[in-house]
């Protein structure tokens, strides 16, 4: 009932107040011209009073109405600031759900800043990286590993896994009569590349060693695969994964033309560990990939394994 008699208060407040204040000026108005209305009126000083107050009431209570309206609207205020803020966070945690369920795309440059970031602020890191040759990392890698300061405890391990390009293959290779088929200059000159790239970073591991900046593990391994596939890990923390999408006919002198696989451009699908629980299932099924076929691989200089003759059947 107290609240019922507030609000109808509250809607009737400013109807009453007017009717009042105009019901006192009409008074005042007739006073003028009644000389008897007027002679009572001057003799009562207590109407002047009563209405002074009655003024002063309304100008408390519209005072009061505003500092009202002002506390709501600064609850108001807060309350939106703070719908906000929870539509903020639940946005940024929609998106890392989003970025945890599909991988986040990255290119080749973002995966050498990686490589970079790892290895300037870890002591212990290691590389799996399964590519064509290698081409693509391992000029920054040298840059990289030689520009580290010096510190002994640094512990590097760098493992590359490329194709065995003393086994015959169509891809890469040539084309001959319109159709893919094997090139065995073209796998020399692709096998001395991954050499020269072995070669190169065990020479920066000798120099790393000379100059205190740690300690660097050069593994290069090979097996009888087309290179369609890039993989980079780091650790458990980041894996960046893609495919080779260009083929390119090169000529040759004799008229024929080598078929190769372009991939530097590529655009990589990239994971992170903190990323949620696919992306974690992710990384982990793709390091058990890579060293399933690492355990099954050979060295860059183990002879080439012998192509199994088949025992002969009755009746051969």
């Amino acid at each position: 009932m107290r609240s019922r008699v507030a609000a109808g208060w509250a809607r009737a407040e400013g109807t009453v107040s007017k009717i009042v204040l105009l019901a006192v000026f009409g008074l005042n108005l007739v006073a003028q011209f009644v000389k008897p209305l007027g002679d009572a009126l001057q003799g009562n000083v207590y109407i002047g009073g009563a209405l002074l107050s009655l003024v002063g009431f309304l100008l408390y209570s519209e005072v009061q109405r505003l500092n009202s309206a002002h506390e709501t609207q600064r609850e108001v205020t807060a309350e939106l600031r703070e719908t906000v803020r929870a539509l903020s966070g639940q946005v940024s945690r929609l998106g890392e759900a989003q970025r945890s369920a599909a991988g986040a795309p990255i290119s080749q440059n973002q995966v050498l800043a990686e490589f970079h970031s790892a290895l300037r602020d870890r002591e212990r890191v290691e590389f799996r990286v399964m590519c064509f040759t290698g081409e693509t990392l391992v000029t920054s890698l040298k840059e990289f590993l030689q520009a580290l300061p010096a510190n002994e405890r640094r512990e590097v391990t760098v493992r590359f896994l490329v194709p065995d390009f003393l086994q015959e293959m169509d891809v890469p290779g040539q084309v001959v009569d319109g159709r893919a088929c094997d090139s065995p200059e073209f796998r020399a000159f692709l096998d001395d590349q991954v050499r020269r790239y072995e070669r190169d970073l065990k020479q920066t591991k000798v120099r790393m060693r000379d100059r205190g900046q740690g300690n660097l593990h050069v593994g290069f391994q090979v097996l009888h695969f087309t290179p369609g596939e890039k993989l980079y890990l780091i650790d458990d923390s980041f894996m960046a994964e893609g495919a080779y999408d260009k083929a390119v006919l090169w000529p040759e002198e004799n008229g024929r033309k080598v078929l190769d696989l372009i991939g530097n451009e590529v655009m990589l699908t990239g994971w992170r560990w903190d990323d949620g629980q696919r992306a974690r299932d992710t990384i982990s099924r793709k390091r058990e990939y890579f060293d399933t076929l690492w355990d099954q691989a050979r060295s860059l200089t183990a002879p080439a394994p012998a192509t199994p003759v088949p025992a002969p059947q009755t009746g051969d």
